[in-house]
């Protein structure tokens, strides 16, 4: 595992042949799904090379399939078991690497820090979401089977009617056991945005309580922003949002089950304890998108009230004596 970085498909990623960067991307997803006991350690390494790989890509448009390639079609591929380290070697490597970056290569890493939002949101918010319709799916399909097997019944004996309509009803009323609970089941959703928590979107950028790295033991904290981090993630969290959910047509809100206090608790806790005024207001900008206001996420808010928290936080000076 040690060696993988150097491995030829991490270096075919960057490839500016289209054949080439999709058999790579086919290789590592398959190589992660088979691995599914891969440590966090083991990931940092992996993320190590493909950190570089991405270093190394010329070209826009290659750079812009390469930044897909890695999040839209890699992430959503990996296992269940995976899919969470995977995300936190990447929030780590980033992080850890975020200072180095020339101005000339910095653009092409905020698309691929876009991606990763986007496909944050769309595997556990959107894939959430869908596993709970088709969960609902089914179960109305069996309701109907079996409304359908009860009227058969009643047709073949009529002595026997009550009593197959009564065990059809039971059936009904009886919860599938079998069947997921998704539609409010949220853990992935909340484990995924703590990662952002407790790294980009961290309060502080020092934290003296946290454990110093010892990568032998298997301790490895996760990097606090740095502020450049934070505001870009501020500037498209609402964006990527917006991307995965659906709306309703008639009320312009989002359809279906969606946790607003879960997604926008990350930036409520930023806001309420960050020590950077300019991170407060960042964040406080975010939290009053309109769209936010047009979703029903937040009242619109009142302008006084802003303009009297915003004097309370400037400094008066020093009092006469």
């Amino acid at each position: 595992m040690a060696d993988l970085a150097k491995t030829p498909f991490v270096r075919e990623l960057a490839s500016s042949d289209k054949k080439i960067r999709d058999k790579a991307t086919d290789s590592l997803s398959l190589f992660l799904r088979s691995k599914t006991d891969l440590s966090l350690l083991d990931l940092l390494k992996l993320w190590k090379g493909l950190f570089f790989c991405f270093y190394h890509s010329d070209r826009p448009l290659t750079q812009q399939a390469l930044a897909r390639n890695l999040s839209y079609t890699l992430v959503p591929s990996l296992p269940r078991a995976t899919v969470h380290r995977f995300l936190r070697a990447f929030w780590i490597t980033i992080g850890r690497e975020f200072h180095a970056i020339d101005r000339l290569r910095l653009d092409k890493y905020l698309l691929l820090i876009r991606s990763y939002v986007g496909v944050g949101f769309q595997v556990f918010l959107k894939g959430n979401n869908s596993a709970a319709a088709a969960t609902n799916g089914t179960k109305d399909c069996n309701k109907k089977r079996k409304r359908e097997e009860t009227a058969k019944s009643k047709k073949r004996s009529k002595s026997k009617s009550k009593k197959t309509t009564q065990d059809a009803s039971d059936d009904e009323e009886t919860p599938d056991s079998t069947a997921p609970s998704t539609s409010s089941d949220w853990t992935d959703l909340q484990s995924y945005l703590e990662i952002l928590s407790e790294g980009p979107l961290h309060p502080l950028n020092f934290d003296p309580s946290q454990p110093k790295p010892d990568e032998e033991k298997g301790v490895i904290p996760m990097p606090h922003g740095p502020d450049g981090l934070r505001y870009h993630l501020l500037d498209i969290y609402i964006d990527e949002l917006e991307k995965v959910l659906e709306f309703d047509a008639d009320t312009g809100k989002p359809s279906g089950d969606v946790p607003a206090e879960i997604l926008l608790a990350p930036i409520e806790r930023l806001k309420a304890e960050t020590p950077h005024k300019p991170v407060r207001v960042r964040a406080a900008e975010t939290l009053a998108d309109e769209r936010l206001v047009t979703w029903g996420w937040k009242e619109k808010p009142n302008i006084e009230e802003s303009e009297e928290e915003e004097s309370e936080e400037e400094w008066g000076g020093f009092g006469d004596e």
